[in-house]
């Protein structure tokens, strides 16, 4: 644990920030998925919340963005919790009952397609992170974020690289966010139908650029992409009817 908490510079309650805190660069790996959390827990800082987000990088569908705070004590249940891109969905399901069973505290913020536009994907993926933490009960004392600092929280916070092959929280945020946000597309495909939502989830797959060549960009697509941008016709963007 020593040699963690020296590497993140982790400040005792009342411990000055000045110098080196926060870190040059964000937390690389460690050997245990709760290794940081427990660092942060033995210096007093609990509970530790992890955040991250799901649709980031798709043209089509909301952001979704989870907090999760995990007990001290995991069960066996979690014990293949992971970056929710290298779990199979049927692992996904699993784990995501069991995080939603078992955490001490768990948010989930989604934000539309339209606020994405209105805003942009990273603001809008800062504001669904302070908006995930805001909604924990009870609030936490330390956030954990998946590789990116951010700002406007109300506790401390550390980026962590990889964080959801990282840090259990954030592999439980990473889950929650991703069953999340896969459900609602699927159901959007039965809304709109032709694109194939259900499998490729919003992401600018070929198969989907075909669909949006052949269909043009609809309701839910992200309209300030360049690629859905590019392909919306004279008549405007398919409604829904």
């Amino acid at each position: 644990m020593g040699r963690i908490r020296d590497m993140v510079s982790i400040p005792a309650p009342g411990e000055s920030r000045a110098g080196r805190w926060p870190p040059r660069s964000p937390v690389r790996r460690a050997a245990s998925l709760r290794t940081l959390e427990f660092a942060l827990y033995n210096r007093g800082l609990g509970p530790v919340a992890g955040v991250d987000e799901a649709g980031r990088g798709a043209c089509a569908g909301p952001l979704v963005v989870a907090a999760c705070v995990l007990r001290p004590t995991q069960p066996a249940s979690l014990a293949d919790l992971d970056d929710s891109k290298k779990l199979s969905p049927a692992v996904r399901e699993r784990l995501y009952r069991a995080v939603t069973k078992h955490a001490a505290a768990y948010s989930v913020v989604v934000i539309e397609p339209d606020e994405v536009d209105r805003i942009g994907v990273h603001v809008a993926n800062i504001e669904g992170m302070r908006r995930a933490v805001a909604g924990l009960d009870p609030s936490p004392g330390y956030v954990l974020s998946d590789g990116f600092v951010v700002p406007g929280l109300t506790v401390p916070s550390l980026p962590v690289i990889g964080g959801d092959a990282t840090s259990a929280c954030i592999a439980a945020a990473s889950v929650l966010a991703k069953v999340t946000r896969d459900a609602i597309m699927t159901r959007l495909d039965a809304e709109w139908s032709g694109y194939g939502f259900a499998v490729h989830k919003g992401y600018s797959t070929a198969e989907h650029m075909a669909a949006i060549d052949r269909l043009g960009p609809c309701d839910i697509h992200r309209h300030s992409y360049r690629n859905v941008r590019e392909r919306i016709r004279p008549g405007g963007v398919r409604l829904m009817q």
